[in-house]
């Protein structure tokens, strides 16, 4: 069965930049979409960015020139760098992989985007 777990999350100042890593245990495709959710209280979780492949990647227009994932298939491992952060960007980030008809999502890891 597969696992996400996640890492990176915390605080930092608007205009810092931040890493998220997740990693998947179990078998896994390169194909298999993986990417990122982000959820704030109140509102619908949010596809922040998503990568099929080495190459095909989408993301959320909010973030698009700041935020850049990345995939390290050997590691089973997908990256978002998010740079140039914003206090808007504050929210639980969740990883998510799609095999088939089932989607897969990590435990969440708060991003804090405050001074």
């Amino acid at each position: 069965q597969v696992q996400l777990v996640e890492s990176g999350g915390g605080l930092v100042q608007p205009g810092g930049s931040l890493r998220l890593s997740c990693a998947a245990s179990g078998s896994i495709f390169s194909l298999n979409p993986m990417g990122w959710y982000r959820q704030t209280p109140g509102k619908q979780r949010e596809l922040v960015a998503s990568i099929t492949g080495a190459t095909r990647r989408n993301y959320a227009d909010s973030v698009k020139g700041r935020f850049t994932i990345s995939r390290d298939n050997a590691k089973n491992t997908v990256y978002l760098q998010m740079n140039s952060l914003k206090p808007e960007d504050t929210a639980v980030y969740y990883c998510f992989i799609n095999l088939g008809g089932t989607t897969i999502w990590g435990q969440g890891t708060p991003v804090t985007v405050s001074s």
